[in-house]
């Protein structure tokens, strides 16, 4: 008893959450309106569907309320694709023609009174045949998201396989349930309760609305990839990263470029700010200089100015943040063995 309380709470939370992103991204203004509000509708025709395997785990519920919830799925697929093309270009938007891909959801839930859903075998096969459909769009998903290879933006793509992959989990367990495969009729919903809440912390992490934030750019991986090349070998020919006036406009303009494009190429290849990427390369000049014995009895601040940074401060906490020690720690540790690495 106290097991299936558990379990139910559990399952209900999910829901809950589900629900409560559904409506975040109904009502969130800023960002890729289209695409948070087609995510939106992937997350409600799962949590409407789930909801479902939750009500009729522990309540008769009548076939036809059961057969509505089972159309939902139907809107899952199309809505999962379209969520991918509203990320990845441009100037999409779904024109009439487009919403041929929901024709049977209406003609499913128009038909919802009359569809068999008593454990025979019609009922079998008009319920293999919706997670037919949905395994289709699934894989049409799958096969979009690996035809993104030139994006620059990694770390969108990297969020719609994300998603994709989930959706795929959720399928993947109902279809072993229908085949009997996995005994426990419930297990889907609490999966989907552990998927949605590891989607709330991804978005909270890593605000997929700030993955989008390069999305009208007109570099491609290439030629950001390029760009990075060109910068790391401005860093260590030059040594640029020593100078405490160096900025994001000083730096595009050496590479000819724009102080946006130069931030997009580092935080989507290095996964860091201008400020952190330059303090990197501070960091590992100074580890260097810790550990020489040419600078043994140089002060620390003087390390520091050396290295670009401007004050003590900044660079005990950056220095710390890179290796998990502050200058003076690191220089003990490594400086037992002669002072070398």
């Amino acid at each position: 008893m106290l097991q299936k309380g558990f379990i139910l709470v559990l399952s209900c939370l999910g829901v809950f959450q589900a629900l409560f992103l559904c409506i975040y991204l109904f009502s969130l203004q800023k960002g890729n309106r289209l695409a948070n509000r087609l995510l939106a509708l992937v997350l409600l025709g799962l949590t409407i569907r789930i909801g479902k395997s939750i009500f009729h785990n522990y309540i008769a519920l009548d076939p036809r309320i059961r057969n509505l919830a089972i159309a939902a799925i139907l809107t899952v697929g199309p809505f999962l694709w379209w969520y991918g093309k509203a990320l990845f270009q441009k100037d999409f938007s779904i024109s009439k023609k487009q919403f041929i891909h929901l024709i049977p959801f209406a003609i499913y839930v128009l038909c919802s009174p009359i569809i068999p859903n008593q454990g025979d075998v019609l009922s079998s096969i008009a319920y293999f045949s919706v997670f037919l459909h949905f395994g289709v769009y699934i894989f049409i998903s799958y096969r979009y998201a690996l035809q993104q290879k030139n994006t620059s933006n990694v770390k969108l793509k990297t969020w719609y396989n994300r998603i994709v992959i989930g959706v795929s989990v959720t399928w993947f367990l109902y279809v072993g349930i229908f085949f009997g495969f996995i005994p426990f009729y419930i297990l889907g919903a609490i999966s989907f309760s552990f998927l949605v809440y590891m989607f709330s912390y991804l978005l909270l992490k890593r605000h997929v609305f700030a993955l989008e934030k390069y999305r009208s750019s007109t570099i491609d991986r290439d030629e950001s990839q390029k760009l990075l090349s060109s910068l790391k070998l401005l860093f260590e020919n030059e040594e640029i990263y020593l100078q405490q006036t160096i900025s994001l406009q000083i730096i595009a303009k050496k590479l000819s470029i724009s102080p946006r494009q130069l931030s997009q190429v580092i935080n989507e290849n290095e996964d860091k700010n201008f400020s952190e990427f330059v303090n990197y390369y501070r960091i590992q000049k100074a580890k260097k200089m810790l550990v020489d014995s040419s600078y043994i009895s140089e002060k620390i601040a003087t390390i520091a100015y050396d290295c670009g940074f401007g004050n003590v401060t900044s660079f005990n906490l950056a220095f710390k943040k890179e290796t998990k020690y502050t200058p003076s720690q690191y220089k003990k540790q490594f400086c037992l063995n002669g002072c070398q690495v």
